[in-house]
């Protein structure tokens, strides 16, 4: 008998990976959610392999309505809308909380496995003790943040009810086809416009095909209710190293740049704060100060490969080069 999964968010960066590796089971019988209007280059790899349902996680009437005439074995909710995006806070509501509300209801009334997405976000950019555990307190610095935050416990209240339910928090993810923080920082130092401070940073990244193998491994097995994955390489790099490790592979050789003090990051991020940019904020932070998590109960009990973020970023570099 297949199953059958619902995989929402499938246009996107984290979902397509996910999609593919689910796609590698036979007995899988998948539907893809994605927005109204998604540009059919996004999602054309899946023609004929997978079903669409086209839906905006925003308009909540049409996704319960879709949801009280569909049920599935296991539902993978990784759409949202991202921070950084210039939507209203009620948007992100409806589609960060609201929407995600009705896949509990859907996952419990038909006693389904839900896999939620969230961020190790809900920690604050930088997290208040590292490394960061599910008992690190939770830090609401943006709306994006909060409504993470808000999704995850509401999952944690209807557990209490019943409901199967399963908690991966991505570190910011790196691979093909990623046009975000590590696509920027490789952009930066091919044109030797990287700064960063004089003093050690360490930051977590994750390959995105070790959150892809922790969704399907979600899937694929009996977990606790209420479980919370906190996924990212097996330890935190240097930022220094792996800035390095990007211009050897661009340049062939270290970063010529030499760091800077760390007083001038401060006093960026204290404009950028006074300017009320929360994306320059979180720019600034994430060069400047440590962030990474705690994962080795993920990788004990997901048993996933371990991966190091070098030489593993070489996929980024690559990808970059040929470009």
């Amino acid at each position: 008998m297949s199953k059958k999964i619902l995989i929402t968010g499938i246009s996107g960066f984290i979902g397509k990976h996910t999609a593919r590796l689910a796609l590698e089971s036979k007995k899988a019988e998948i539907t893809g959610m994605i927005r109204p209007g998604t540009n059919p280059s996004r999602v054309n790899e899946f023609n004929e392999k997978i079903k669409f349902a086209e839906i905006d996680l925003t308009d909540i009437p049409t996704l319960r309505n879709y949801l009280k005439d569909n049920n599935f074995d296991v539902i993978i909710h990784i759409g949202a809308l991202r921070g950084g995006r210039k939507n209203s806070n009620h948007d992100f509501l409806l589609a960060n909380v609201n929407s995600t509300e009705q896949f509990i209801i859907n996952a419990q009334q038909n006693n389904s496995k839900l896999i939620f997405c969230s961020s190790v976000g809900v920690f604050g950019a930088i997290p208040s003790e590292l490394p960061a555990n599910n008992h690190t307190k939770r830090r609401e610095d943006n709306y994006y943040h909060k409504t993470k935050i808000y999704a995850e416990n509401l999952i944690q209240k209807y557990v209490l009810y019943g409901l199967n339910a399963a908690v991966i928090r991505p570190a910011i993810t790196y691979g093909i086809g990623d046009y975000g923080f590590p696509f920027t920082l490789t952009k930066l130092v091919e044109k030797k416009l990287m700064f960063y401070p004089n003093h050690p940073v360490h930051i977590h990244l994750t390959n995105i095909n070790l959150l892809a193998q922790s969704f399907i491994r979600l899937a694929d097995n009996n977990f606790k209710t209420g479980v919370q994955y906190n996924i990212a390489d097996k330890e935190p790099v240097k930022l220094s190293e792996l800035v390095n490790f990007i211009s050897n592979e661009l340049h062939g050789c270290d970063y010529s740049r030499k760091p800077v003090p760390q007083k001038y990051f401060e006093l960026a991020e204290k404009i950028a704060r006074s300017a009320k940019s929360e994306l320059w904020v979180s720019r600034l932070e994430l060069i400047s100060k440590s962030w990474y998590y705690e994962t080795h109960r993920a990788y004990k009990e997901l048993q996933l490969k371990p991966t190091d973020t070098i030489p593993s970023f070489k996929l980024v570099t690559d990808w970059y080069k040929n470009k």
